[in-house]
């Protein structure tokens, strides 16, 4: 299998100016998801084939992803990289591009830069299930508890109140999985005629709780760092 790893990266970030490539546990926030990949990469080899590419409109951008390994053949049209710009068409451009240069991809894997926690082996992990699933699109998931509401008037239990059940029973069928969009695994044809990242049969790939952070303001990338710094310190000092 051909896996195309897309890592979408604007210039134009509004709530933390520039913070793709702001400097987070030692190296720019893009480079962890980059080196994450290159990493599955080379797992992978002999196995499943993964290109690692950065899509983005940013010079500068362009260049700490190429330093840390990425391709960037291209550079984003300006109408890819506006506010209002959907991922899937920055995608379906990317398929366009190496559909082209003879490397059409089997799968894509879109993975999000500012979810740079991602636990040693995860994506490559991620890819295996994929490829013996049978199923045509996977997303990344965080379990939770059942204990789920909606602001319904009145409010609404997304459980069995009356039935509360302990934690020691609960099972993967009655947890429920919040998708935070760190990680996306798609059949080309899917993004080619339905132009969505999920759809057909869809699986779930379970990440660890410590893989949910998703930065939007400063308070999320502190905790990112943490975070990073402590899972990249054991494994060092592991090694």
């Amino acid at each position: 299998m051909r896996v195309l790893c897309v890592i979408p990266v604007r210039g134009g970030s509004k709530g933390i100016p520039r913070k793709n490539i702001k400097p987070i546990a030692g190296k720019p926030l893009v480079a962890w998801t980059i080196e994450q990949a290159l990493a599955a990469q080379t797992a992978l080899a002999g196995e499943h084939t993964v290109d690692v590419l950065v899509s983005t409109d940013d010079a500068e951008i362009a260049e700490v992803a190429r330093a840390h390994g990425a391709q960037v053949p291209f550079m984003r049209p300006t109408h890819l990289a506006e506010d209002t710009t959907a991922t899937e068409p920055v995608v379906e451009h990317a398929i366009e591009f190496y559909t082209a240069a003879g490397q059409r991809p089997d799968a894509v894997m879109l993975l999000q830069a500012t979810s740079p926690v991602r636990l040693p082996g995860t994506l490559e992990r991620a890819i295996r299930q994929f490829s013996v699933s049978g199923s045509d699109s996977m997303v990344g998931v965080i379990p939770m508890g059942p204990f789920i509401w909606t602001a319904t008037e009145p409010p609404t239990a997304q459980y069995e109140v009356m039935a509360r059940p302990r934690r020691q029973e609960l099972t993967r069928e009655t947890f429920r999985y919040r998708e935070n969009g760190s990680m996306y695994i798609t059949k080309t044809e899917l993004y080619e005629t339905l132009h969505n990242r999920l759809g057909g049969a869809i699986e779930l790939f379970m990440l660890d709780e410590v893989e949910g952070v998703d930065i939007d303001a400063m308070i999320d990338f502190t905790v990112a760092e943490h975070q990073l710094k402590q899972t990249f310190s054991t494994e060092e000092n592991e090694g």
